[in-house]
């Protein structure tokens, strides 16, 4: 089964990959120097592990409540997969203009906590997560503009990127 998508898409999941092997490789690497003691620490990996589960939960969550409006808003006709063709600011969009994205830059953090490497808890995973949120700034703003262009900006002034609201975020990690 060939799955159809964009140059674009296929470099985002990519990128990511990169970004999350190597903060495990790196993480480890740096723990059995620096961190040897807590690495090998039973009791501290079973504590990350739950934290990790939890969160890497709630990630998937934003991304299940974000895909679930952009399925059903997002696209039209035959586009490739992970695509959009229209503007959607319905549901969590009406809060948030980049909801699963935002869900989903806490997935370095998760893994860093379920393989409980304190490198990459500590260090790592916060500098992947800004990385992934200064990413969506630049890129998904761009092409979101360039994809929708006035629409697009009147969405923008209307609409946060972090909303102030704490229903936005239980609403994100947590469903309707």
């Amino acid at each position: 089964m060939k799955i159809k998508t964009t140059p674009s898409v296929v470099i985002r999941v990519l990128l990511w990959v990169i970004i999350l092997v190597g903060g495990v490789i790196i993480g480890l690497k740096f723990d059995l120097i620096y961190f040897k003691k807590l690495l090998f620490s039973p009791l501290f990996h079973i504590i990350t592990f739950i934290v990790g589960f939890f969160f890497m939960k709630l990630s998937f969550n934003a991304a299940k409540v974000g895909g679930r409006e952009l399925k059903k808003m997002g696209r039209e006709g035959d586009i490739p997969r992970l695509e959009t063709n229209r503007l959607v600011t319905t549901g969590i969009f009406r809060c948030f203009r980049h909801p699963m994205l935002f869900g989903l830059s806490f997935i370095p953090l998760s893994l860093a906590l379920l393989i409980g490497s304190p490198t990459f808890i500590l260090f790592i995973a916060p500098l992947e997560m800004i990385f992934i949120l200064i990413m969506v700034l630049i890129f998904e703003e761009a092409e979101a503009y360039k994809k929708f262009g006035e629409d697009y900006k009147a969405y923008k002034n209307s609409t946060p990127i972090f909303p102030k609201k704490p229903e936005c975020y239980r609403w994100l990690f947590f469903g309707d």
